[in-house]
């Protein structure tokens, strides 16, 4: 993509992606949330820690990033098993979370479904070893 057609793709607000994380430990969900942050800007605060709830239903945690900037450099982050989140927005803001996000975690693909303008991806994020 050249730097046109990915500010076009920035000053669309394409360039923000929807992402939940649910079925893992709070502590998991806010490791995935500091990387999201260390790679790319978020609306969660980086001391934001989540927290379960007290309920017996399934716990969501969410976050809008924004890929409009290329991805910081970032090493890995430790998580105690894989994670799985989902990520909704524009393909080329997916992707280019996809990309930042294998540069912390060994990225699975799970799922997809596709629309006419966005798509909706489950990832499964493993630790990645230290190098």
């Amino acid at each position: 993509m050249t730097e046109a057609e990915e500010a076009a793709q920035t000053n669309q607000g394409a360039a923000r992606v929807q992402v939940e994380v649910t079925g893992c430990a709070a502590e998991d969900a806010h490791t995935v949330f500091s990387a999201l942050n260390s790679v790319f800007s978020s609306d969660r605060a980086t001391d934001d820690a989540p927290r379960g709830s007290a309920g017996s239903g399934p716990t969501v945690w969410a976050a809008t990033v924004d890929v409009s900037q290329s991805p910081a450099a970032a090493g890995p982050h430790r998580l105690t098993g894989p994670v799985t989140a989902t990520f909704q927005g524009g393909y080329w803001a997916v992707d280019r979370l996809r990309t930042g996000l294998a540069s912390v975690f060994t990225v699975e693909e799970v799922g997809a479904t596709s629309g006419d303008q966005e798509q909706e991806v489950q990832l499964r994020l493993v630790p990645r070893q230290a190098a």
